[in-house]
């Protein structure tokens, strides 16, 4: 058994703003000649944080806000920080964001935008957990680690419950792979109530360490990263939420940096989407194994949008 519950699930939707939940899903045919399977989004973009991160931390913002906290804090690539300071500050309270001075800027600025207090410190990802961790310590305030937190994978896990709900016939659903919140809490319901549905999870090649962990079944740590799409670049994988991982994910597969960028040209051209690098690996997968998925009707969760416009040009141009 995983540490979710498909019942929890559904009780959790009550949190939620429902300007994030029923997002759209619908076939995509203009995908379709170039990917050569049938193909349906799930768009988790349109939305005020232009990711799916709001799903979990409503969640956590409206327990603690109907506990009597007033602060909380976490470490972000910046999706998550966006969705916190979003949530809490509808809910009275203060929160910090630790994030990497090299995280796209366009994130941090919508972070500061969204009144929360932004703390940037030198190196990745993992150097800004541990400085909110410090900061949580030294405050006495709630930590919320993303995909550790039951509440994060709850929130993700509410996408499953609508591709569930909607019963369309598909075959496949590919997940972007960063900590696991989203892989973990799809997969979930959906081992749960469309068990016949392959799950896959996909992470870029320059950022493997989840993936390599869940071949080997065991944690494995990389030394750095090197990729684009910084929402899945993490180097340290969270053990219970391997632990999740291993029981509902199908194939966990990696995917080339030009592919990610093919993926995100093809979802601009044939889709009119513009999406963060993470938000197109789902496409990516595809296009590197054409074969694999061909016949078949593939789900891609359109993750996220929040991406700085010059490096988006440089990038699909």
């Amino acid at each position: 058994m995983t540490r979710l519950d498909t019942a929890s699930i559904r009780a959790a939707r009550q949190w939620i703003d429902p300007t994030f939940l029923d997002t759209p899903l619908y076939r995509c045919e203009g995908l379709e000649p170039d990917l050569g399977c049938a193909v349906s989004i799930k768009l988790e973009t349109a939305n005020p944080v232009r990711s799916f991160k709001a799903r979990g931390t409503e969640i956590v913002a409206s327990s603690l806000a109907g506990n009597g906290s007033s602060a909380v804090v976490c470490a972000s690539a910046g999706n998550l920080g966006q969705a916190l300071a979003w949530s809490g500050r509808g809910r009275g309270l203060d929160v910090t964001v630790v994030a990497s001075r090299f995280a796209p800027a366009v994130k941090l600025e919508r972070i500061r935008a969204l009144d929360a207090k932004l703390e940037l410190v030198d190196g990745d990802i993992e150097a800004a957990r541990d400085r909110a961790a410090a900061i949580a310590r030294r405050d006495g305030i709630r930590l919320v680690e993303d995909s550790l937190d039951l509440e994060t994978c709850e929130g993700a896990a509410t996408i499953g419950l609508e591709l569930v709900d909607a019963a369309p016939p598909f075959d496949v659903v590919l997940i972007a792979l960063g900590g696991g919140a989203m892989a973990t809490g799809v997969g979930h319901v959906l081992k749960d109530c469309a068990p016949g549905v392959e799950v896959v999870c996909v992470q870029p090649l320059g950022a493997p360490a989840m993936t390599h962990s869940w071949h080997q079944r065991r944690v494995v740590t990389t030394d750095s990263t090197e990729t684009i799409a910084d929402g899945v670049a993490g180097r340290y994988p969270i053990p219970a939420v391997l632990d999740d991982l291993l029981l509902v994910a199908d194939d966990a597969v990696l995917v080339k940096e030009a592919s990610i960028i093919a993926g995100m040209r093809l979802l601009l051209d044939r889709a009119g989407l513009v999406v963060e690098p993470s938000a197109a690996l789902g496409v990516a997968a595809i296009l590197e194994n054409r074969e694999r998925f061909a016949g078949r009707h593939v789900v891609t969760i359109v993750c996220g949008s929040n991406v700085d416009p010059a490096d988006y040009r440089r990038w699909v141009d």
